[in-house]
């Protein structure tokens, strides 16, 4: 049986005389049974660029992505149509995506009459309120309303109340809740979930939170810039992290305690050294930065390999 989603050796490069390598080498598998999987890693790791990649809005450099065993830049016209129902995306800005100009009945309207869901206009409107209290939104607080009379979670939950209408495979959800408060945030992810076990659709999820993808739970990615460094069950990736990059992941989750308090500070030079794009990346890119570089490092571009522990979990580091 295909995999759901399939992506293979992505890259991507940008600029011309200046060249940054967004993405590099990237592979993994989704597959169709209902899973959420998490993308993980600090801003510029390639995470947003990967989203959009798979959802068709930029031709990658390297490397193809598949969904269902057809290649996404696929010219069928009913494929495409087809696709675009069944994977649908919850971008970071809960107002940029909304038409301030209309009421938000809108964005739910439209799928309707795209993708002919109803017969009728009180079809339409039972389906339009049954997806809003599906995602906990009562419809006379939202119905005939303007985006910017809303809050930022309640203009999450509408475009999740689009998705239930929609009722795709995938959902790519790219920082949905970094601008959500964090009783929106707990509500988001809780009808992911919901999504998951009702209807059958699964997440790729995509965050520099992990205690949200802690919440989530199923499988986990993490990306140091533009590779795989790590990956495997989430509650095993995080529970015991392999890779550096990723334990120094794990280390900056806060502690729900005021009195904890990080004892440790990066020394600024190396942290600027990490912002540095290397013109060698035949290497470790992480050696800068880490507390266990050997010679290796600098050398030879570690491989992702099966951890010594467990066969679900990956890494790609020198140390295994």
């Amino acid at each position: 049986m295909a995999d759901l989603l399939t992506v293979t050796s992505l890259g991507q490069i940008f600029g011309t005389m200046t060249t940054v390598q967004a993405v590099d080498d990237v592979s993994f598998t989704m597959p169709k049974e209902p899973s959420i999987f998490n993308l993980v890693g600090e801003s510029g790791s390639g995470k947003t660029t990967i989203a959009r990649i798979i959802l068709g809005l930029q031709k990658p450099t390297a490397g193809h992505v598949l969904y269902n065993n057809t290649d996404i830049g696929s010219k069928d016209k009913q494929w495409q149509t087809l696709f675009h129902r069944e994977v649908q995306a919850v971008f970071q800005n809960p107002y940029s995506v909304y038409n301030p100009v209309y009421k938000v009945d809108r964005v739910l309207q439209t799928p309707i009459r795209k993708f002919k869901l109803s017969r009728s206009q009180q079809e339409s409107r039972e389906m339009i309120e049954s997806s809003l209290r599906a995602v906990d939104l009562r419809p006379g607080d939202v119905l005939g309303k303007y985006p910017h009379q809303l809050s930022g979670g309640q203009r999450q939950r509408v475009m999740l109340a689009r998705i239930h209408l929609i009722q795709p495979r995938l959902i790519i959800a790219d920082e949905a809740v970094s601008m959500v408060d964090a009783a929106g945030r707990v509500t988001f992810l809780n009808v992911l979930l919901d999504f998951r076990e009702r209807l059958n659709i699964s997440t790729l999820y995509i965050t520099h939170d992990l205690s949200t993808a802690q919440y989530l739970g199923g499988n986990i990615i993490v990306l140091y810039k533009g590779r795989i460094v790590e990956a495997g069950l989430t509650r095993e990736v995080t529970k015991n992290p392999l890779h550096p990059y990723a334990r120094l992941l794990i280390q900056s989750i806060p502690a729900p305690d005021p009195n904890k308090r990080w004892a440790e500070k990066l020394p600024l030079n190396m942290a600027e050294m990490s912002l540095v794009q290397s013109t060698n990346r035949a290497r470790c890119l992480f050696a800068e930065r880490c507390p266990n570089v050997m010679d290796a490092c600098w050398q030879t571009r570690p491989e992702l390999r099966k951890a010594p522990t467990d066969n679900t979990h990956e890494v790609a580091c020198h140390l295994y």
